[in-house]
């Protein structure tokens, strides 16, 4: 997902969500120092400060954002389709 992000120069709404929930996530995580890092450089290249970002993420979520569940792009879920009928126990 990092990686993702550095590729991206003009950030869509996701991309602005994704950020700041990784951020958050290894704010204080040990040994995530090069993930930090990365995320710094993320930041710049989209000429943003951490509390830009995060501003910018709570209005996307206020204004009704639901990430994308049908794209293929591993934010959620196992892959399990619950729509299908589950094996009967034997």
């Amino acid at each position: 997902m990092v990686d993702r992000l550095l590729q991206v120069q003009s950030p869509r709404d996701q991309d602005l969500v994704d950020g700041a929930r990784l951020l958050q996530r290894y704010r204080d995580f040990p040994g995530a120092e090069d993930i930090r890092n990365d995320l710094r450089t993320v930041l710049k290249t989209w000429g943003l400060s951490q509390s830009s970002l995060y501003q910018r993420s709570r209005a996307i979520w206020a204004s009704g954002f639901r990430p994308n569940l049908a794209a293929d792009d591993g934010l959620v879920g196992s892959g399990f389709d619950s729509t299908s009928e589950a094996p009967t126990p034997s």
